[in-house]
């Protein structure tokens, strides 16, 4: 008996053995990590460098200076930041590989390997627990994406005036940043567009590179939110299939 098995399996060919490897991919799970990893990856890089251009925009033509003692201020806020952001590509660098995982071990191939596949009580608590993690983490991207909205829509009016200024030259427009909430109510920092420092901020490349990042932020947390909305509908699929069909073998390709 063990005989022909093993004459089976060497009588199979290259192609079929690919074919099987190639069967038991988990390529939902592999899509929403992929898009996980680029959407994450893309908000923290641009996110980073829409950050620093900030600081130097700030300091270069709007003259507001770092505070001497340790205040929050709008420096030290965009350091927390980017820690912040680091927190993030190492916190979603390590649930990208356990969605893989939780992926691969819901294969056909992985129970096919294993043998006769029965789910037990701590297995679907674990699989509930990762879809509510996964549901939270959405709800979080969704609010970073809103976030991440605000110095979109702040740079947007500044580089749409830039590239209008033969339009504004007849009237004095005002970028206050006390209405952006940057500096405190007592503190005067505003850019005219009949300044000199605002034309040359609008002929500088900072300005347009900084705008452009944070746009690129923005779509990489949009990418966050879809791979998030396509991981929980996974999730839920084969927490429905393996509660429901926990005898026996059951094949889920997610």
């Amino acid at each position: 008996m063990e005989e022909n098995m093993e004459e089976g399996q060497t009588q199979k060919g290259c192609s079929e053995c690919c074919l099987k490897c190639l069967s038991g991919i988990p390529y939902a799970s592999l899509i929403a990590t992929i898009l996980l990893y680029a959407g994450v990856a893309l908000f923290c890089g641009c996110g980073h460098e829409a950050l620093s251009g900030t600081v130097t925009i700030l300091q270069t033509y709007f003259d507001v200076v770092r505070s001497p003692v340790d205040a929050l201020d709008v420096f030290t806020m965009i350091d927390i930041f980017k820690y912040v952001i680091y927190g993030v590509a190492a916190a979603f660098f390590v649930y990208g590989i356990l969605l893989m995982v939780e992926g691969f071990f819901t294969t056909g191939a992985i129970r096919v390997l294993y043998g006769d596949f029965k789910i037990t009580t701590c297995g679907r608590c674990v699989s509930a627990w990762f879809i509510m993690l996964t549901y939270i983490f959405m709800l979080a991207w969704l609010g970073v994406t809103a976030f991440t909205s605000l110095p979109v829509f702040m740079y947007f009016n500044i580089w749409n005036t830039c590239q209008n200024t033969t339009l504004v030259e007849s009237s004095n427009v005002c970028f206050d940043l006390r209405q952006y909430g940057i500096v405190s109510i007592g503190e005067e920092k505003k850019l005219c567009t009949a300044s000199e420092n605002f034309i040359k901020m609008c002929e500088s490349n900072e300005l347009d590179l900084t705008f452009h990042l944070f746009v690129c932020a923005l779509a990489g947390a949009g990418a966050a939110v879809i791979a998030m909305v396509v991981a929980v509908s996974i999730l839920i699929h084969n927490h429905v299939i393996l509660t429901s069909k926990s005898t026996g073998r059951y094949c889920t390709r997610f």
